[in-house]
C-alpha cells in the first residue's frame, strides 16, 4: 500500500491542490498530512476557522470522490479553538480522518497520531507540553498564551501552568494501543531527537527524548514527523532509524517547492521529493 506523506503546509492551498494531484498520479492510498495545516494570516481566530469551513471541506470532498483518504490533524501553530471544527468538518466525508490522539486501520495497516509537542520559546501554548518530569524549560519570548474563543488568554505563569498537564512522555502512554506494531504507523508531528530529524537553523537539536525513548521500546514500522520545517535542509537527513523503526521528516521549508515523501508500506521503500509549487 502506497502512502504520501506531507507536513506543515500552512494555509498554501497550492500546495495543498498539489498533493492531492500528486496522490492521483502515483495512485497512492492514503495522502496523511502532519500537522499545521491552517493559514497564519492575520486575526487567526476568524481565518483559521474559515480555511477549515470553506477550502478544506472542498478539498476533503475531491478526496472523497478520488477515493483517497486523508489522514491528518492540526498541530501547534492551529488554534486548538479549532478541534471541534475540524473534527465536525472531517466527520462529513468518510475519507477525511482526524488522527488526533486516534487509530485508524487501513487495510493492513493502522494508523496512530499525536500533535502535542515539547515546549518551545514561542508564545501560543494550545499544544505545548513538557517532555517529561525533568524537562528545562527554553528561554521565552513573551508571555504564554491559549486560544479562546474571544481571543487570546495570556498565562501569568506558563511554566507552573505546564506542570498541571501531562508530559509528552504521559500523552504518548495514552495513546490508542495497536493490535500490531509490525503493521503500525505513528504521525507525531514531533521529531524524536538524537537522529537529525530536529535540526534547527542554528545547528540546535530540539527534538523528544520521550518520544525517541518511546519508538525504541515499541518498535513500530515506521513513524512520520514535521514541526521544523528547516531541519532536511540543514542536515540533509530526512529519514532515518531507531532499531528496526523508520522515522521520517520531509521538512517544508521553500514557498516554491512541495516537500513530500511516498511510501510504499508494503516493502518500505521510500523517497523524497521537492516539486516546484508555483
Amino acid at each position: 500500500m502506497k502512502i504520501l506523506f506531507v507536513t506543515d503546509l500552512h494555509g498554501d492551498t497550492v500546495k495543498y491542490q498539489l498533493v492531492l494531484e500528486i496522490a492521483k498520479r502515483n495512485e497512492v492510498k492514503a495522502v496523511i498530512n502532519g500537522g499545521d495545516m491552517l493559514c497564519l494570516e492575520d486575526d487567526i481566530h476568524r481565518t483559521q476557522r474559515e480555511f477549515i469551513e470553506g477550502f478544506l471541506s472542498d478539498y476533503f470532498a475531491e478526496y472523497d470522490k478520488a477515493g483517497i483518504y486523508h489522514l491528518g490533524y492540526l498541530g501547534n501553530d492551529d488554534l486548538k479553538i479549532h478541534d471541534a471544527c475540524f473534527n465536525e468538518i472531517c466527520s462529513k466525508y468518510p475519507h477525511a480522518v482526524n488522527l488526533a490522539q486516534a487509530r485508524f486501520e487501513l487495510e493492513s495497516f493502522e494508523f496512530i497520531g499525536m500533535n502535542w509537542v515539547a515546549d518551545y520559546p514561542f508564545q501560543l501554548k494550545d499544544r505545548c507540553r513538557r517532555d517529561n518530569k525533568d524537562y528545562v524549560f527554553q528561554r521565552q519570548f513573551g508571555a504564554g498564551v491559549l486560544s479562546t474563543e474571544k481571543g487570546f488568554e495570556e498565562l501569568s505563569d506558563w511554566v507552573a501552568h505546564a506542570a498541571t498537564l501531562p508530559t509528552i512522555e504521559e500523552e504518548l502512554e495514552l495513546l490508542p494501543k495497536p493490535k500490531n506494531p509490525d503493521k503500525n504507523v505513528y504521525v507525531m508531528h514531533m521529531p524524536p531527537n538524537r537522529i537529525g530529524l530536529d535540526i534547527c537553523q542554528d545547528g540546535r537539536g530540539v527534538g523528544s527524548q520521550a518520544i525517541y525513548n518511546f519508538i525504541k521500546k515499541r518498535q513500530p514500522r515506521l513513524t512520520l514527523h514535521g514541526h521544523i520545517h528547516e531541519s532536511p535542509s540543514r542536515t540533509g537527513i530526512w529519514n532515518a532509524k531507531i532499531g528496526e523503526t523508520v522515522c521520517i521528516q520531509p521538512g517544508q521549508l521553500k514557498s516554491d517547492l512541495l516537500s513530500y515523501v511516498i511510501i510504499n508500506l508494503n516493502d518500505m521503500n521510500a523517497k523524497r521529493f521537492e516539486e516546484p509549487s508555483n
